[in-house]
């Protein structure tokens, strides 16, 4: 916030001058400004920040995922429901700042080092606009300067992926070639190594999209982007001087990540920073509690089986796991699921007092409550008032993008699947394989999940990057560059449900929780939240929530809504309104 201030300052100072309303303000004023002092490149420059997500984008960022189970569900997964009238993304405006910069920053007065450092940081943020445009529309136009209102470029076609995706290439080795800033404790500055790590990010997922898309005909340049990926990731591994946090134990490392309110530098390459002085909050956990205003996104059964035991074999090697009760399937397993859903001993403050908080079915639909981003304080719950700063970039990121591109090469190691997934697993808690890489293929997350990979190293990666990344807004375009849309058709299915109106105990506290019910029974023990599963609800339409074996079984959630993944659902519509102004961006396929 400090920095948009300033900004302000600026523009106030530049344009002082126009002291008329009918004066036009002068473009060499504002060039005169900026461009000819360091000062002033750090001030524009400020300006480009707005380009990364918000801490309200981060937290709310997977509430379109496969594993994600929600109030509706959305538009884009439903058949017939979204078109390029719905569509929307198609906003050049913060482009035009930063091409206006490029063009300008040439000032022979400041030194050329301080200049690249600056249009490194120009072209960082190019590249981060250009990287989230290819994601959802894939082709798109490449300007690279400050095009004015009559120019009739703007009315170009779109250009080739391949031809966009080298230049975000080009502007990304640009600014981890001059950016000089190589250290700020904050983690709100974009650094060299903020750079590599990003870097690492947009390749490896070039490298998979190109390798799995093979409709595109782009799989023989997939290897020159995962080489790229891994080779970013080592640099931030070898001279960023990050480390995986583990400050407090196996039980409270991980999630000190997401709910802290000083930012944890050890870990987090980039976040968004809360400054309760000037007012900068969040609102997670109105938007996790709330039975109104958020989604209430909860996580699905078939996704949290793939939270390892914690001796490292899979949950789903245990005999009779499908129908072990809630209180006994979240036992023994990674220390991270604990720190992500409400289990166990998990507490919350509530007027003052520290209180058992089972999941609450007011809030969840699958019983699989999420805390990753909330604060322990019912304070909170009401409105924007969250002091956690929120990361964009972890360190534990770069070494799954690292693992990941070396194993997609086949080149993997022991020693780096030690210190990649070997090294998470441990902060977790976990005490097997972490030596070495797997060798056996675990079958329910093969296939329940990747029915096409038999390397059971990348299996495990993928595994991996679930678990540990999961709920931070990288899961639905990991699905994207897999190639695997169609785990978003997955059922929305919660805990197993023994049977009906037998009140369950969720946190073995020794107070009944929950009870499920076709018929709502007269006599209910005090304090017992009742869900309904009949077939059907008041006035004959299909009930939303029920058991999967009618009388007991698998709560599942919105069946009676079909999705179906088509392979248009990759690329979003051009939006109808652009196409209008402009017919000769055409429309993506499908739609």
């Amino acid at each position: 916030m400090k920095r948009y201030f300033g900004w302000l300052i600026l523009l106030t100072l530049t344009f002082a001058s126009c002291e008329k309303l009918d004066q036009e303000p002068e473009a060499t004023v504002t060039n005169e400004a900026v461009f000819s002092s360091e000062a002033g490149l750090q001030l524009y420059s400020n300006s480009f920040y707005d380009v990364l997500p918000t801490a309200n984008d981060i937290h709310q960022g997977d509430a379109m995922a496969d594993y994600s189970a929600r109030t509706q569900v959305p538009d884009f997964l439903r058949t017939g429901a979204f078109s390029a009238r719905q569509s929307s993304g198609w906003d050049w405006t913060r482009l035009r700042n930063i091409n206006y910069f490029i063009a300008n920053c040439n000032n022979p007065a400041i030194a050329p080092a301080t200049r690249n450092h600056y249009l490194g940081l120009a072209r960082f943020f190019r590249a981060w606009f250009y990287f989230d445009k290819v994601k959802r529309f894939g082709d798109v136009p490449w300007i690279s300067k400050p095009m004015a209102v009559n120019d009739q470029a703007l009315y170009n076609g779109r250009d080739p992926r391949t031809l966009v995706m080298d230049s975000v290439l080009a502007d990304l080795n640009f600014a981890c070639q001059n950016l000089n800033t190589t250290a700020d404790n904050s983690r709100s500055l974009i650094t060299r190594q903020t750079a590599f790590a990003f870097k690492s990010r947009v390749c490896l997922f070039e490298g998979t999209f190109r390798k799995y898309h093979t409709s595109y005909n782009l799989a023989g340049s997939a290897n020159t982007w995962l080489t790229e990926a891994a080779s970013a990731a080592n640099t931030v591994m070898t001279t960023g001087g990050f480390s995986l946090n583990t400050a407090g134990g196996t039980d409270k490392a991980y999630r000190q990540l997401f709910t802290s309110t000083a930012v944890v530098p050890s870990e987090t390459i980039l976040a968004a920073v809360v400054d309760p002085a000037l007012s900068i909050y969040n609102d997670a956990n109105w938007w996790w509690t709330s039975a109104t205003y958020g989604a209430r996104v909860s996580l699905i059964r078939t996704f949290v089986n793939t939270y390892l035991n914690i001796d490292g074999t899979p949950f789903t090697s245990r005999p009779g796991y499908e129908t072990l009760p809630f209180a006994q399937e979240v036992k023994n397993r990674d220390k991270r699921l604990q720190q992500t859903i409400r289990m166990g001993d998990y507490k919350r403050v509530n007027g003052g007092a520290l209180e058992p908080a089972p999941p609450v079915f007011s809030y969840t639909y699958t019983g699989y409550q999420p805390i990753k981003w909330t604060l322990d304080d019912t304070y909170y719950d009401g409105g924007s008032r969250n002091i956690n700063s929120l990361p964009i970039m972890r360190y534990a990121e770069v070494l799954l993008n690292f693992a990941e591109a070396k194993a997609e090469l086949g080149t993997l190691t022991d020693a780096e699947w030690a210190r990649t997934v070997g090294a998470l697993r441990q902060r977790a808690g976990i005490t097997g394989g972490l030596a070495a890489r797997p060798t056996v293929v675990d079958t329910y997350l093969q296939t329940k999940y990747f029915p096409g990979i038999s390397n059971a190293a990348l299996l495990e990666i993928r595994r991996e990057r679930g678990t540990e990344l999961a709920l931070e807004g990288l899961r639905f375009y990991d699905l994207v560059r897999w190639h695997r849309g169609e785990l978003m058709d997955m059922t929305w299915n919660g805990f197993y449900v023994p049977a009906l109106d037998q009140p369950l105990d969720l946190n073995e506290d020794g107070i009944l929780d929950v009870a499920f019910y076709t018929t709502l029974p007269a006599n209910r023990p005090a304090g017992v939240t009742y869900v309904n599963v009949a077939p059907t609800i008041s006035g004959g339409s299909p009930n939303p929530q029920r058991l999967s074996n009618g009388t007991s079984g698998e709560i599942t959630w919105l069946t009676t809504i079909p999705r179906r993944w088509e392979e248009k659902y990759y690329l979003y519509p051009i939006p109808e309104t652009d196409r209008l102004l402009n017919p000769k961006l055409g429309q993506n396929p499908g739609w």
